[in-house]
């Protein structure tokens, strides 16, 4: 070994002794506490990411916080569709969701989507359990009312008996974002307004979004524009204001509305990040956009 193959060594040995170093005050402010990871977007796609976003819920878990992990599915879903010769459609964003297709994103999701992760989870040493908003009635769903998109529904009750069960021994819930009416009919919910509404329910430290965004920029053309820290009024602010726009406005509207039911702090991050969950929650730059409660400071 040369000398500078051992100056290197010892400088990346150094470099993972400061990191540790570094995340070791936020284990310790967070250990004990809920964090809410919606799963979503390219670190869903990519292998390579999806290994490492796996890798990251298992670490939280391990230095003591409790992640729960909300996820949706909309290629696999389409993918799906495709199989089965349903044609896609979609109205303001949203997918039309008659019965067939609600009969394949039910399949989808809670079937083939979830139990993925949580074998994932398992096999980097977690300890997952798969359910969907029907286990333990975790949430129950009303229509979302909108003319002609179907079984496409909001959160109507939050029940968090069955994930505090879990979470307080040791267990990593996995949700898909399905689940029924007082009727028992299904329906397909929002993925992120799942995560946002169990985060406000739970009392959770934090709500982290992963995205195919680098999180809130004044420019969205311009990626230095990255706005790093806002409050609840700043955000609602550059909603009004048209800096927030097309399909961001769901994600920020999402996290202002847990933040106003408690949660501490929401996150909107680049999910196409190796270890954007760890580099958000244990370092002092984080990498997204950080949006606080009025009352809390960090």
């Amino acid at each position: 070994m040369t000398v500078n193959d051992s100056e290197y060594i010892r400088q990346a040995e150094a470099t993972r002794v400061r990191v540790l170093s570094e995340a070791l005050p936020y284990i310790q402010q967070f250990a004990g506490r809920t964090v809410v990871v919606k799963y979503g977007g390219a670190a869903m796609k990519d292998s390579a990411l999806k290994d490492k976003v796996i890798r990251d819920i298992v670490f939280l878990s391990c230095v003591g916080l409790r992640p729960i992990v909300v996820h949706g599915g909309g290629p696999e879903i389409n993918s799906w569709l495709d199989k089965l010769g349903i044609e896609p459609q979609f109205k303001n964003g949203l997918r039309v969701t008659d019965a067939a297709t609600m009969d394949v994103v039910e399949m989808v999701l809670v079937g083939r989507v979830n139990k993925e992760i949580v074998s994932l989870i398992n096999q980097a040493g977690g300890l997952a359990v798969g359910l969907c908003g029907k286990d333990g009635n975790l949430f129950t769903a009303r229509s979302q009312g909108e003319e002609g998109i179907g079984f496409v529904g909001e959160v109507s009750n939050v029940n968090i008996k069955i994930l505090e069960t879990l979470a307080s021994n040791g267990y990593i819930p996995v949700v898909s974002s399905v689940a029924a009416d007082e009727t028992g009919q299904a329906y397909n919910i929002n993925a992120d307004t799942v995560a946002g509404e169990i985060a406000a329910a739970l009392g959770a430290e934090k709500l982290i979004l992963l995205t195919d965004t680098s999180g809130i920029l004044k420019d969205y053309k311009d990626q230095s524009t990255l706005i790093p820290k806002v409050d609840i009024r700043e955000a609602r602010e550059l909603i009004a204001n048209g800096i927030v726009s097309g399909g961001m406005i769901p994600k920020v509207s999402c996290c202002v509305r847990s933040l106003a039911q408690g949660v501490r702090a929401a996150h909107i991050i680049d999910g196409r990040i190796p270890h954007a969950l760890l580099l958000e929650i244990f370092t002092d730059v984080g990498i997204g956009t950080m949006i606080l409660g009025s009352q809390f400071t960090y």
